[in-house]
């Protein structure tokens, strides 16, 4: 009953309008404050403090950063450009072109809103000027946006990895798999909504056509070979792997092809503090939050509700994805990982299920709810860009959304999908 009361008030207060941040701290105040237990208050600034301490945190503002920086100084376009040299021609044309950019990008920035803002501008105006459906075009750059903080590297899979003490780069590598097939889920949606419906078809490029915008790319196509590369072959952590991409990204910008100028900087690191003060608040006030779900034994009284309904792993794993994709409708996807990853890493411990597996799973989830409404932080940005309503970008979507499911069935249900490489690689857990 008590635990029904602690996320029931945090769930009113989200739903009035209350910011998720400001919600998590006023749960947990309040609780303290109306059972008499003044004195714990003293640990709300130490707990709020050691939840933004942990040395991983420190690759997000980076990973913003670099990401922010390839959409200003000329990355995104060339990539864009390889990808439609290379896929162009396929059934779908400049949809499967998005998929395959938002892939490449997904290996530089970690952020599904990064790429929906930056890369998504390039593609939209694109597909406009080639004479695309408007919901089409919005729909496929919303959709393969989440991409990115699954394949890596991820700036959620840094935030998981901080909460669970799991390795960041098993993490990374559990989600390169998971990646490629949401790139084929969604090439396959493309293939089926364009053979249903008459879509302009782009030219098979030549071999010379390829090659050039390959070469024009080639320095921005490196940027993941450096930061994976980086972390799998021991010369940097994946904090500094953060930094050298913001190096990489820079240099190539402002040195290489000189579409960045220092005048930019300043509204580029501004954003890059706005948006990693956005995350840090809710990860500060979930601290405190989490500090009172232990305290009063919540994650306890959830596992015996759990186990209670049966203890078939895959029943429980199947009654925890409804609940995250639930939350992911009216949360956005760093508060449903710090808000769920506490309550649940002890059920998922008891039934002897992978952490990293279910990482995989959480943030799948949390990029499901990246795509739908009320509070779907993508469809706001793409429908920003798009000029495309909410509500008709949402109705587009369906398709995609049935791939990005049929892929988080997968990753649940068939292990392999998401720990094999990992285990290949750096052996089992």
């Amino acid at each position: 009953m008590l635990a029904f009361i602690i996320l029931g008030t945090l769930v009113l207060l989200i739903a009035i309008g209350v910011p998720v941040a400001v919600a998590l701290g006023l749960t947990a105040s309040g609780f303290y404050i109306l059972s008499g237990d003044w004195h714990l208050l003293a640990m709300l600034p130490q707990r709020m403090f050691s939840a933004t301490t942990a040395f991983t945190l420190l690759a997000i503002p980076f990973f913003i950063l670099a990401g922010n920086l390839m959409n200003t100084g000329g990355i995104t376009e060339r990539i864009f450009r390889f990808a439609n040299a290379c896929v162009g021609h396929i059934r779908g044309g400049l949809g499967q072109v998005n998929v395959i950019a938002s892939l490449i990008f997904s290996g530089m920035s970690g952020a599904a809103v990064a790429d929906a803002a930056g890369l998504g501008q390039v593609e939209l105006k694109a597909m406009k000027d080639r004479g695309y459906d408007p919901e089409f075009s919005a729909a496929i750059t919303a959709a393969s946006s989440t991409i990115g903080p699954v394949f890596p590297p991820s700036i959620p899979f840094v935030l998981y990895s901080s909460i669970t003490g799991v390795s960041v780069a098993k993490l990374f590598l559990a989600g390169v798999v998971p990646g490629l097939l949401m790139a084929l889920a969604l090439m396959a949606a493309v293939w089926f909504v364009s053979w249903r419906t008459a879509m302009p078809r782009e030219e098979r490029a030549s071999f010379g056509e390829v090659f050039r915008s390959f070469a024009d790319s080639a320095l921005s196509l490196f940027t993941p070979v450096i930061i994976i590369g980086g972390i799998f072959g021991g010369i940097f952590t994946p904090t500094e792997a953060g930094v050298a991409a913001c190096a990489y990204a820079l240099v190539l910008s402002m040195f290489v092809y000189r579409e960045l100028k220092p005048s930019d900087l300043p509204r580029i690191l501004w954003f890059t503090l706005l948006h990693t003060i956005r995350v840090m608040f809710v990860i500060a006030a979930a601290g405190f939050f989490g500090w009172l779900l232990v305290h009063q034994r919540v994650p306890n009284a959830l596992i015996e509700g759990l186990l209670g309904v049966s203890s078939d792993p895959a029943i429980i794993l199947g009654i925890i994805v409804v609940i995250l994709l639930v939350l992911g409708m009216f949360l956005e996807g760093i508060a449903v990982i710090v808000l769920t990853v506490p309550l649940f890493l002890p059920v998922i411990t008891k039934l002897g299920i992978d952490p990293v597996q279910f990482g995989v799973i959480m943030i799948m989830c949390s990029m499901v709810g990246l795509l739908t409404p009320p509070v779907g932080m993508v469809l706001f940005a793409v429908s920003s860009v798009s000029g495309l309503s909410v509500a008709r970008l949402s109705r587009a979507l369906w398709p995609y959304l049935i791939g990005l499911m049929v892929v988080l069935l997968l990753v649940t249900y068939w292990p392999l999908v998401s720990i094999w490489l990992p285990n290949l690689v750096m052996g089992p857990s």
